[in-house]
């Protein structure tokens, strides 16, 4: 059925406010029901936040297909954020509550993983490089560069490289400073650069390599380069640099999908299942007419799922 979002984070909010006064409110069978439906990855996170005891169970994601779960997201997440930046010099020092907030995202993921047999969890974040992004990309195992085919790419690839030789360097320190008991917490080896994508470009057809207009070649064909020279050596090290010069997919999804998207959110499916949905009302020709166009979408995304698989395999 469809997510609803909504009502996710509203039955949240007392928790987000205030999680040990909430609990201590609520009755256990109370408690136990709101854990018994999806939560959001805030809510998850903010017993860590306040210092407080954890759940004690993990709330079930919301089953997208078959192999696909989601843990929805908050626009509250810059709290925990928050508490990252404000805890951050206590790591050095060893403090538990500091090691459990910078290290609760990953935890998170390996519970999950433990109760659902997950092979792969992704986080999705925002373009910034603030305190969280700095936890969820530098606890990960490896990471993946979305472009979009303009000079802001191009400035953010140079923030994202000398931010990330910091981070390195301060995770370094971290591990060097604490207990082996502590460092357990810890991934043993700093994120790698799985590579990049380019997303939204305009197609010409025909214009070689990647059947760019002009004005997109002239970025696109920069990003590479600019990884090589603004990414640390150490972080792009597993992925030979011949491959890394090259989008994930290649072209596969480099391409403005125009349309395709909307109908997908609409609808709530991937863009190669619209045209099986029943009820497209108004939407019956425009759909019909590009049928294909919408089918297409699966082996393009097929493609670019393969060679990500095939640069995650190098992770050993």
């Amino acid at each position: 059925g469809l997510w609803r979002g909504y009502d996710v984070w509203a039955k949240e909010n007392a928790y987000i406010d205030d999680f040990k006064a909430t609990r201590e409110q609520s009755t256990v069978e109370e408690f136990e029901a709101l854990n018994q439906n999806v939560r959001s990855i805030h809510y998850l996170l903010t017993p860590t936040q306040e210092g407080t005891a954890e759940i004690g169970i993990l709330p079930p994601p919301v089953a997208l297909a078959p192999n696909l779960h989601l843990i929805p997201g908050r626009l509250t997440m810059h709290l925990y954020e928050e508490k990252i930046s404000s805890r951050w010099s206590d790591v050095y020092q060893g403090d538990p509550l500091a090691i459990r907030t910078i290290t609760r995202i990953r935890k998170l993921a390996e519970e999950y993983a433990a109760a659902y047999g997950y092979h792969f969890v992704i986080m999705d974040t925002s373009p910034s490089i603030g305190a969280l992004n700095k936890v969820v990309i530098s606890t990960t195992d490896g990471f993946i560069i979305p472009c979009a085919p303009d000079m802001f790419s191009l400035y953010g690839i140079r923030n994202l490289g000398s931010a990330l030789a910091v981070w390195q360097k301060q995770f370094g320190t971290i591990f060097h400073l604490l207990s082996e008991e502590k460092r357990k917490n810890f991934p043993e080896d700093f994120v790698k650069l799985l590579g990049f994508t380019i997303y939204n470009a305009k197609k010409y057809a025909g214009n070689q390599p990647w059947e760019l207009a002009k004005a997109h070649y002239h970025y696109a064909l920069q990003i590479p380069a600019e990884i090589m020279g603004c990414v640390p050596e150490d972080v792009r090290n597993v992925i030979p640099a011949e491959v890394l010069a090259q989008p994930i997919g290649g072209t596969a999804i480099m391409h403005t999908h125009n349309t395709l998207t909307g109908m997908s959110q609409k609808y709530h499916v991937p863009m190669w299942k619209v045209p099986a949905e029943e009820n497209l009302g108004d939407d019956v020709n425009t759909v019909m007419g590009s049928r294909r166009v919408f089918e297409a979408t699966l082996d393009k995304y097929t493609e670019f799922s393969k060679d990500l698989l095939s640069r995650i395999e190098r992770l050993g």
